[in-house]
């Protein structure tokens, strides 16, 4: 079997698996956590006179919606990393 096209099949498979369940995945991750962002500063912004729970709750929201969108930006790098590893293009 010629490696060649050994490995032009396990790269369209790849390829096929990324863009078909990774990427989705990652996008509606990275949705949830703009979702849960906007969230703790709408809350924020409700509860401005609030003290104690309430505005640390917010306060929690909003960093952990910063924590998980900088984690998805950081998945998009590892997959473009990958991608040009195995030598198929990115997704995005």
């Amino acid at each position: 079997m010629n490696p060649t096209a050994t490995n032009t099949a396990i790269a369209a498979s790849l390829s096929k698996i990324v863009s078909v369940i990774v990427v989705p995945i990652v996008e509606l991750v990275f949705a949830l956590a703009v979702v849960f962002f906007v969230w703790g500063a709408a809350g924020l912004i409700l509860n401005r006179d609030a003290t104690g729970d309430k505005r640390k709750q917010s306060f929690d929201h909003i960093l952990w919606g910063i924590i998980g969108m900088f984690i998805m930006i950081g998945c998009y790098g590892i997959i473009r990393i990958i991608a040009a590893t195995i030598g198929v293009s990115a997704p995005f």
